[in-house]
């Protein structure tokens, strides 16, 4: 597929199709339109990142040593060092290979609000996310006892209402799932597939423990329910009576949102997940209620990164391993000048495809577990508002805006978060809306293609296109659009991949001065699992016996 048959956008998109002649027609006999607005095209560093793989490096010219290096600066490497300082182990560094810490949760800040380039929320932690609720705690956001069966939430913190909206047929309806005009036989299964969902928060395995808890480790591990990992989300809704487009909507917009593929595509373990482990509660919130902030999950990391101050190391990409007898050797390249860390021990909190390019000696099932699978790609754009747009008849704005398409191809984006939404200003003249849209139409190689080829101009025009069917005067008070390429956002959970494939190598990995760390061991990208993943390592290497399930 071509870049502009995938952007599908006005006379450009016409003449993608072989019909430029006719676009330019087209675009004669439309009022001139406003200029696109200005803005950069982020993401990654792939010139750098790309030069892995020619071996074109430097050698060392400075030299240090170090007990314990954390490879990945996002929420897994930052988990690790949290940890380590709670434990007083205050002689580590981090080395991050962007210019700031934080992966899929940085953020980014305008003279009106910060604003997410990323993850953006956090269900209220149910009773299995302890780690979470003991962050939360030692930020001063969940007030009381962190065991507590429903705990206090700064009000700051608890998402303002309206939390979501969607827009069907030109109008915006309430909440997330559509229920205007729909049969009667299509609402019926909506209560049924509601119903499905709440026996799920509350089954359990044969062991005792939650189907679907979060993290994932402290699931059950009954291979009667695993075996759902087997089949897409999609064959199971059939399987199950649930043929109502409105529900296959539902699915395949939440696959798409947190794993970045289609429900065709996802391991039906990992569709139910999403739903069935959102189990926290409140003693001042509802149950569906979210944590988050103008800049997304940022807060969070911050206040993880709080536990690395002046031992994080941006701008520093590791590009060899060496194991040695009494730990590892570290280079990373800072600039055009190589760096070499001797560390006791090794922390690796980067995506697991990348440790067999950089060690060398990597062992084989490792490389191979590592190797396998592949990762979604994303784009997140942020559209800075003069002044906000006209709306479309309704529900009123929310947090969430979420776009319906009848036509499940994954070719448009999720819809856009208002970043504003959680300021006390009685009063504001524009806004910020980050607008998600997972690549899930194309095959990944396609869509890191096409990320690297698309340029800013051609990404504006496209969301603009896009958005201006909810908000007409949309070009008109735009007065920058910033975009964020993903080209290797999540790990994919695709059937099998849970629990019958590489997966169980990753965990199964154990060495005395290394350990892995990242949210591929749990197969699903979430903060939670990042920064269970980032604990457990940190607690690996210090050797400590009260061990979390891997």
């Amino acid at each position: 597929m071509r870049r502009r048959d995938f952007l599908r956008v006005g006379s450009a998109g016409l003449a993608g199709l072989g019909l430029a002649g006719l676009g330019a027609t087209l675009a004669a006999c439309q009022p001139r339109r406003p200029p696109l607005p200005p803005g950069e095209l982020l993401g990654g560093n792939p010139p750098a990142a790309h030069r892995l793989r020619n071996g074109d490096f430097p050698a060392p010219d400075e030299f240090r040593r170090v007990g314990t290096v954390i490879v990945g600066g996002g929420v897994s490497g930052m988990s690790a060092a949290w940890q380590l300082n709670k434990a007083g182990i205050d002689d580590f560094v981090v080395l991050e290979m962007e210019s700031e810490p934080g992966g899929n949760s940085r953020a980014g800040q305008s003279p009106l609000c910060a604003y997410p380039w990323g993850a953006h929320y956090l269900p209220l932690p149910g009773s299995e996310a302890r780690l979470v609720r003991e962050l939360l705690a030692e930020l001063g956001v969940l007030h009381g006892d962190p065991g507590a069966r429903r705990p206090t939430y700064d009000e700051r913190y608890l998402c303002a209402t309206p939390q979501e909206r969607v827009f069907r047929d030109g109008l915006w309806e309430e909440g997330l799932l559509p229920q205007l005009g729909l049969a009667a036989d299509e609402r019926a299964q909506q209560r049924r597939f509601a119903e499905t969902v709440e026996a799920l928060k509350q089954q359990r395995g044969r062991d005792g423990l939650r189907v679907f808890a979060l993290p994932l480790a402290l699931a059950s591990r009954d291979p009667a329910w695993r075996a759902l990992d087997r089949v897409s989300f999609a064959d199971w809704l059939q399987a199950q009576g649930f043929s109502a487009p409105s529900l296959h909507w539902l699915a395949n917009y939440a696959c798409r949102d947190d794993y970045g593929l289609s429900h065709h595509e996802t391991s039906a373990w990992a569709g139910l997940h999403y739903f069935a482990c959102r189990n926290g509660e409140a003693m001042n919130a509802a149950g569906d209620c979210v944590l988050t902030a103008p800049e997304g999950n940022a807060w969070l990391l911050r206040g993880l990164a709080a536990h690395a101050a002046g031992r994080i190391v941006t701008d520093a990409l590791v590009w060899r391993i060496d194991e040695e007898k009494d730990g590892f050797t570290v280079d990373c390249l800072s600039g055009e000048k190589s760096r070499r860390y001797h560390a006791k021990r090794l922390l690796w909190a980067a995506p697991a495809f990348v440790l067999p390019r950089v060690w060398r000696n990597v062992p084989g099932p490792l490389k191979a577990a590592a190797g396998s699978g592949d990762y979604a790609p994303w784009l997140v754009a942020n559209l800075h508002l003069e002044r906000l747009p006209q709306q479309r008849h309704g529900a009123a704005p929310a947090w969430d805006n979420i776009l319906y398409a009848s036509a499940l191809d994954g070719s448009a984006g999720l819809g856009y978060v208002d970043a504003s939404h959680q300021l006390l200003r009685r009063h504001q003249g524009g806004s910020i809306y980050t607008y998600y849209r997972p690549l899930s139409a194309l095959a990944p190689a396609a869509a890191r293609q096409l990320l690297l080829s698309a340029t800013q101009a051609d990404w504006a025009d496209a969301i603009l296109g896009e958005l201006e069917r909810v908000h007409p005067d949309l070009r008109e008070v735009v007065s920058r659009l910033d975009v964020m390429r993903y080209g290797h956002a999540m790990r994919r959970p695709v059937p099998g991949s849970l629990f019958h494939g590489q997966r169980r190598t990753l965990l199964a990995f154990r060495h005395p001065r290394l350990a892995l760390a990242h949210a591929d061991l749990s197969g699903i990208s979430l903060f939670e699992e990042a920064q269970y993943r980032g604990v457990l390592a940190a607690r690996q290497l210090l050797g400590e016996k009260r061990r979390l399930p891997s």
